[in-house]
């Protein structure tokens, strides 16, 4: 992850994987929770959750779907896996 001005963006590592296609922008929430995942061996959408649920006022269902949008987001473009 790289903070551009002001900017989280997400850009999958190593010459032979630049594709500006799969450049993704984070707000602040999806910026913690990479800082928080990418130290980890692994994760799932339910560790996503819990953590959103512990930084943030949310409720775990709408923090559980909102976790499913990002992971299936980070896997689409090679920075995490299923």
């Amino acid at each position: 992850m790289q903070n551009v001005c002001g900017e989280y963006l997400l850009v999958p590592a190593g010459v032979e994987n630049v594709d500006f296609s799969k450049i993704i922008s984070l707000n602040e929430t999806a910026a913690y929770l990479w800082n928080c995942v990418e130290k980890l061996e692994s994760f799932d959408i339910e560790t996503l959750a819990e953590l959103l649920t512990k930084e943030y006022e949310v409720e775990m269902e709408v923090a559980i779907e909102d976790c499913r949008m990002i992971a299936e987001r980070w896997i689409e473009i090679g920075i995490a896996e299923e």
